[in-house]
């Protein structure tokens, strides 16, 4: 059987990796007794998948991963057994079961939604997003492994607006095409005239599509 579960990443996590949350997740699994399934051959590995991996220095309300268990496990069991083994800093807030048919939860990421909360000059980049939005075209540089390359970021911003506790966005984040907040950034720093600040970075949710192609929480598909 599948499980879907979802947990955060709290702020005093941030500067932890993607690969020792995945670590930290294997052990407790492992420290749980929970029946959880293992890759074939000379290296067995728990068979543990996140939807999308979170950057250093970013912290996640609602990160979701998916463990194969060899037995029939409630997600009551499960969430009470993980959350055992787990730090408080790294709690899984909810499970369901997965048919076994269902699409893996990477394979159905299409956007992601972020609170930037900008330690400088929110004023001067809450003034300067209307101007900023209006442009038809947003130069960014995106890394590849053949190098840095120009792309149009303007059609990658579904929602950008400031609030009192920071920028909200609403970002594309598919296999094919993206827009990471630090590009966001970088372009509404320069179209604002004013130097990209310190940031505090959270990953609010990440979305899927449903039947009717509206942006929907991941978990709930």
């Amino acid at each position: 059987m599948r499980m879907l579960a979802t947990f955060e990443k709290r702020e005093r996590l941030r500067h932890i990796g993607h690969l020792d949350i995945l670590r930290a997740m294997q052990r407790a699994l492992r420290r749980s007794g929970l029946p959880a399934a293992y890759s074939q051959g000379f290296n067995p590995h728990i068979l543990l998948t996140f939807a999308s991996a979170l950057s250093v220095g970013a912290s996640g309300e609602c990160e979701i991963m998916e463990v194969t268990l060899t037995e029939e496990v409630t997600p009551e069991a499960f969430l009470a057994a993980m959350n055992k083994a787990l730090p408080p800093e790294l709690p899984l807030t909810g499970a369901r079961v997965l048919e076994d048919r269902h699409p893996a939860a990477m394979a159905l990421v299409k956007a992601a939604r972020y609170r930037i909360v900008p330690l400088e000059h929110m004023e001067q980049l809450a003034a300067a997003l209307p101007g900023y939005l209006s442009q038809e075209e947003i130069q960014a540089e995106r890394k590849t492994k053949s190098g840095v390359k120009p792309c149009d970021i303007r059609p990658l911003i579904y929602e950008l607006e400031a609030r009192e506790d920071g920028l909200h966005c609403l970002l594309a984040l598919t296999e094919t095409e993206s827009c990471k907040p630090n590009m966001l950034m970088e372009t509404l720093c320069a179209y604002a005239g004013v130097p990209v600040p310190r940031l505090r970075l959270i990953r609010v949710g990440l979305l899927g599509q449903d039947a009717q192609g509206q942006l929907v929480p991941l978990e709930t598909l």
